[in-house]
């Protein structure tokens, strides 16, 4: 294994017992709080970092998702290993909840693979952190909601503003930026899993945003 793979695993390893260990950490400090409330904080840290990884690993601001099917820069790939690893911690986490989503299952199922598929060939790491930053973009928004109506903020301004920011940049990442992203992807000679990944994308975004509610990836 050369130093690169190890790196990556490390960060992977590292990442998953570090998202395990974190979650036990809040839930004891937010305890009266839902499982589904400490999971949502860890899912706002990683949204908030992935997005902010990934706009620092663009190597062409005049395209953000070139080179296409090249091979990932070491940003790049240290990204995609961090972000696997919170797709791992969250896959396994969420078994423990109450209630199972089973989209929600897929979404991760297909997560990992795309991440796997993107280190393993070394190749679209472009495409993968550009469909990572739409998939995220929206996200701290989504929890934030759920967050402050939890924690009785429901029906206050504070709470309407968070539903309008969700709104505005959830369509326009997923609904603007998902299609021409996943048309780039598709046309690039990308391997089949990173593909489907990308489509994983569009395919949620075709989901009403009510059903994002109960989401917590």
């Amino acid at each position: 294994m050369d130093e690169e793979n190890i790196r990556v695993t490390k960060i992977i390893v590292f990442g998953v017992i570090s998202w395990g260990l974190t979650f036990i950490f809040t839930r004891r400090i937010f305890s009266k709080y839902s499982f589904s409330f400490s999971n949502r904080l860890l899912s706002t840290a990683h949204a908030t970092i992935a997005v902010t990884l990934a706009t620092l690993s663009v190597q062409d601001w005049s395209c953000p998702v070139c080179p296409l099917a090249s091979k990932p820069s070491q940003k790049q790939m240290d990204t995609m290993a961090f972000s696997l690893s919170y797709m791992i911690y969250d896959l396994i986490c969420c078994q423990f909840d109450q209630v199972i989503s089973i989209d929600n299952a897929v979404h991760h199922f297909v997560s990992i693979l795309g991440f796997l598929a993107g280190l393993s060939y070394q190749k679209s790491g472009s495409e993968i952190l550009a469909t990572l930053w739409v998939a995220e973009i929206s996200s701290p928004f989504l929890h934030l909601r759920e967050i402050l109506k939890e924690i009785g903020y429901r029906d206050t301004k504070l709470n309407l503003a968070a539903d309008v920011c969700f709104a505005l940049i959830f369509t326009l990442a997923r609904m603007v930026c998902g299609p021409c992203l996943v048309y780039v992807s598709l046309s690039a000679d990308n391997p089949i899993f990173i593909k489907i990944y990308d489509e994983n994308i569009r395919t949620f975004s075709l989901l009403p945003l009510s059903s994002y509610h109960n989401r917590i990836s």
